[in-house]
């Protein structure tokens, strides 16, 4: 299996109002992208192509949307220190612009 072009761990993620998992993953390889609970379950996955992500009007900076096949979804990604680099959710909505346009 290929490397994953974007991780990351302990991440929130919930559906309005609703929590899913408080500490789940996020995955994208091979052109698609991976919710996943802290037990590696899927919660949802869709190819790319059909994937879109941004950042909340309102909220913290280390937050982002993802509307996966018409569900959206709210990830909270945890902010790193100011020496990492961007912050995760940045790099996240980078990381499926890039691998949306290179996906065929």
């Amino acid at each position: 299996m290929a490397e994953p072009e974007f991780t990351a761990t302990g991440v929130r993620i919930g559906r309005r109002l609703r929590s899913l998992t408080r500490a789940g993953q996020i995955r994208i390889a091979g052109g698609r992208l991976e919710l996943l609970t802290s037990y590696g379950s899927e919660i949802d996955s869709a190819p790319l192509r059909e994937v879109r992500a941004g950042k909340p009007w309102f909220g913290p900076d280390d937050s982002a949307t993802a509307e996966v096949d018409g569900r959206r979804y709210l990830l909270r990604l945890g902010d790193q220190s100011p020496d990492a680099g961007p912050p995760t959710a940045r790099r996240f909505i980078e990381a499926v612009r890039s691998a949306a346009a290179r996906t065929p």
